[in-house]
This record gives structure tokens, sequence and C-alpha cells, in this order.
């Protein structure tokens, strides 16, 4: 098969041909369709992830896949040889690639309507996204300001807000992402990068006050739109894009009384029926059209540029790998 493979930090990400995986016991093997990429894979191809441990290399990157199941291990029921599945690979990487292999009782079926890039970036961006609208508990009389509006999770997380009722300012970094962030239910999206940005938002709201920040940014953006916020508000963080966390104050917490909650990772996992129950929910959302995923799909070959481009900030919605292109 054909996998992505780095083979010293730093490097480049080279499409190879390697041995193709047998499923062991209880685990099946997928033939990847889609493969789902996150910042997390560029810092560990940099060999700078802090948080999370660097592999031993060789190593194949990625830790989501969907695809069709074409082998079965021991154990395992011929029901599944032929089914189309997503699931997370876990910290053993191996997404990008041809093949990959999991358990079975890591699977999803992916619901009927649904392919392949949509389900992977439902399968965690989806999932953390209702995670981070679960701990905003948004409703009509919030004002919500989202930053990276018109990121994976940014897309899905105006559209929850949105949906349930709240008016939706989006930070963006560029107009066309001003108009995905518009497009995903934002009723306000503004330039962060443009001097006097908070002066805009405040001046378009007409007198209403921010309510709550949803923050996948982190650094002097998110510090910024903190800063928005009116007394009592809320927080809810969801990620750190620009390399560092959003800085909170005890001022913050207790002369402003704002409450803040941290929605990534095994924070959300934690949630009420755990991580599979918050995967299940997600692929339901987009099956029936309640979260529509963004999606930017590079050939695997091009598994650098796409790490590139999602640096660079030059990508929209959810950036995923095809092995069938290019």
């Amino acid at each position: 098969m054909r996998a992505v493979r780095l083979h010293a930090f730093g490097d480049d990400l080279g499409c190879e041909q390697v041995e193709d995986p047998s499923p062991g016991p209880g685990q099946v093997r997928i033939a990847v369709r889609a493969a789902g990429v996150h910042l997390v894979d560029a810092l560990i191809r940099r060999g700078r992830a802090e948080w999370v441990p660097l592999p031993d290399l060789p190593a194949v990157p990625g830790s989501e896949v969907a695809g069709v199941v074409d082998a079965l291990g021991r154990d395992v029921d011929e029901a599944w040889l032929g089914e189309r599945v997503v699931t997370q690979l876990g910290l053993a990487g191996g997404g990008y690639a041809e093949l990959a292999v999991r358990e079975v009782g890591a699977l999803h079926v992916i619901p009927d309507g649904l392919d392949f890039p949509a389900a992977v970036a439902m399968i965690c961006t989806g999932a953390t996204a209702l995670g981070v609208v679960d701990a905003a508990a948004p409703g009509p009389d919030d004002v919500v300001l989202v930053t990276a509006a018109a990121g994976g999770v940014g897309t899905m997380v105006t559209q929850g807000a949105s949906r349930a009722g709240a008016l939706v300012v989006g930070l963006v970094g560029c107009e066309e992402k001003r108009r995905v962030a518009l497009r995903a239910g934002a009723s306000i999206a503004v330039d962060y990068r443009r001097a006097g940005w908070q002066d805009e938002v405040v001046a378009r709201l007409g007198g209403r006050e921010v309510t709550a920040v949803l923050d996948g940014v982190g650094g002097e953006p998110g510090r910024a739109a903190v800063e928005l916020l009116a007394p009592g508000g809320r927080v809810v963080l969801f990620g750190s894009s620009s390399g560092e966390p959003t800085r909170l104050t005890t001022d913050d917490l207790f002369a402003r009384a704002l409450t803040a909650t941290v929605a990534a990772g095994p924070h959300v996992a934690k949630r009420s029926g755990g991580l599979r129950a918050l995967e299940a929910r997600a692929l339901t959302a987009a099956a029936t059209g309640v979260l529509t995923p963004f999606v930017q799909a590079f050939p695997l070959v091009e598994a650098s540029r796409a790490h590139e481009a999602m640096e660079s900030r030059h990508t929209v919605g959810k950036v995923v790998l095809l092995p069938d292109a290019g």
C-alpha cells in the first residue's frame, strides 16, 4: 500500500510503498477513503507537540480514517466485510495511508447519505464542536463570539450556536474566511487582524453585549475576545492554534465573574456518555443536516502541502486527505 511516512522530525512527508497491514484478532482492515488532518499532526511532524508523546520514527501520521472494511481478523463477524466505517485510531496513528487496522469496538458505521470526507470530519472535529456547544449552552438571549470561525471546529460551533438561537459573531483572518463564517451561520463576521476590530464588533452589536466566547485560537486574539465579554459571561476554550492559550486573570474570574470551561480532548471525552456517544451524536448530526462539515481536501500524496496550508492559515473547515485522489 501507499502510506505517508515521517522519517525525521522537521522533514517533509513522503508517500511511499510499505507492506500492507493485516488485522489481528478482533480487528478489521479498512480501505481508507478519507483521512483527517489536525494541527497537532503538523506539530508532531516538527517534533513540537508538548502535550502529545512523539512517535518512534519512521511513523505514519493521522488519527482518523473513514473507508470500507476489506479484511477481517479472527473472531470478527463476517457482516463487517464491505461495511462503510469511520474511526479514531488513537495516538498510534497510521491514518495517512491506503489501509488501516482498528478494533471492531472502535468502529462506527457511517450513516446512509454521509460521504467519507464528511464522516471523517465528524468523528473527532464534529464531536469536539458538539462538546463545545454543550459546554456553552447558548440560547436566544446570547451573543456568542467564536474565534477561528472558519476552521473545522469553528464552522460547526457557529452552526450549533446559531441553531440554538444565539446571535453569533465570527472572528476570521481574511475576506474568504469571513464569507465562510457567514455561510456557517454567523450574523457578523470580523477580520481580527485588522486594527480596531473590537470597536467594530461593539458598533455592529448596537448595544448588545457578548455573553459567551468560544475560543480555539488563544494568544492575543483570544485575550482580546475575552475583553469583550460582559460581566458574568462565559469562556469555552477548545484550542490554541496561535501557539499559546488564552490568558485569564483572577480579575476575570472574580471581579468580572466570568466562568471558564475547557472543551477539548479528554475534557470532551469525560462528558455524559463518554467520547463514543459524542462521536455517534456527531455522525447523526451530519447525516440529519443539523451540522454540515466544511471540508477542504488534498490528495494523500500532498500531505506536506496540506500541513503547510493549514499552518499558514490558508485552509477553511476540516482538512482531509484522499488516498484515491492524485
